[in-house]
């Protein structure tokens, strides 16, 4: 990998490149010569850098920040990373950390597997116009590793909260530990994604624990197998969508507590006269507003 303090100059936007003439007293000799084309960023002007940044991908600028406390505070003072996007993925074999770049166009994402083979390794395609770049990271600890890379690039791009967040619920990790990280480091997550693939296992204990431990902002999107009727997994309030494909666990009381613009419920049990009464209800609290 090429070091990513320095950087080609005809890589550069005209606008960083007019930025970096106004500093060119301090490098013009590291220039001059053709046949070097390379010169530290650190060595210029802020817009210059700033800049540069925006011509980055997500994952070289993280990579940046993780060469040296300097880089580290350098990145932290961009001023466009508001519109970058942070999404998380908890799989079977594989963690994954997501960023959005400012337009949108390169989606790049950190891959965290047990699997020396895939060290080191990147695969890139293109899809409905967007690039998306994966990048394999080998950890005998992956998820206190993965962790760790979240902090970091949650304080490098000053978020709060997480963009998405999926969740494979009968993947074999300790759900609670990373549930619990996920309370303490993110303020919220935008939208959810809690799914199972083997239906036969009960994930029933760790969706409630996560329902309610974690404040879920826009939407939920659940493909899960709930065994106990009585489940006490808490719906999360003023949701603008909610999908929810196995909803037998959905009684007239807890459909009663749902509080969102737009609502799936799929293979329900609930009756039409409880339907019929439920509309009421709403029907009720539409005209009081």
């Amino acid at each position: 990998m090429k070091p990513l303090k320095q950087l080609p100059i005809l890589r550069l936007p005209f606008r960083a490149m007019e930025e970096v003439s106004k500093g060119m007293h301090s490098i013009m000799k590291m220039i001059s010569n053709r046949r070097d084309n390379k010169f530290p960023i650190l060595h210029l002007p802020f817009l210059a850098i700033e800049e540069i940044f925006k011509a980055m991908d997500p994952i070289e600028i993280i990579n940046f920040s993780m060469i040296s406390k300097r880089t580290r505070a350098v990145a932290k003072l961009m001023r466009f990373y508001s519109k970058y996007l942070v999404h998380l993925y908890v799989r079977e074999f594989t963690l994954d950390i997501g960023l959005l770049g400012t337009k949108k166009m390169v989606t790049c994402t950190y891959v965290m597997t047990s699997d020396k083979k895939m060290n080191g390794k990147s695969e890139e395609k293109e899809q409905s116009g967007c690039i998306e770049r994966n990048v394999y990271n080998y950890s005998k600890n992956p998820v206190e590793e993965w962790k760790q890379l979240i902090i970091h690039v949650l304080e490098t791009f000053e978020k709060q909260s997480i963009n998405y967040f999926a969740m494979q619920m009968d993947a074999f990790v300790d759900h609670i530990s990373i549930i619990n990280f996920f309370k303490a480091t993110a303020k919220s997550v935008n939208d959810c994604f809690l799914y199972q693939l083997n239906h036969q296992n009960n994930v029933d204990k760790n969706v409630a624990y996560l329902l309610n431990s974690v404040t879920i902002n826009n939407s939920l999107d659940t493909w899960l197998d709930i065994k106990n009727y009585y489940f006490d997994g808490r719906i999360p309030k003023n949701l603008k969508k909610l999908y929810i494909n196995d909803s037998r666990w959905i009684a007239f009381e807890k459909l009663l507590e749902i509080d969102c613009k737009s609502v799936i419920l799929r293979n329900y049990w609930i009756s039409e006269k409880e339907w019929n009464l439920f509309f009421k209800k709403w029907i009720q609290c539409v005209t009081q507003v």
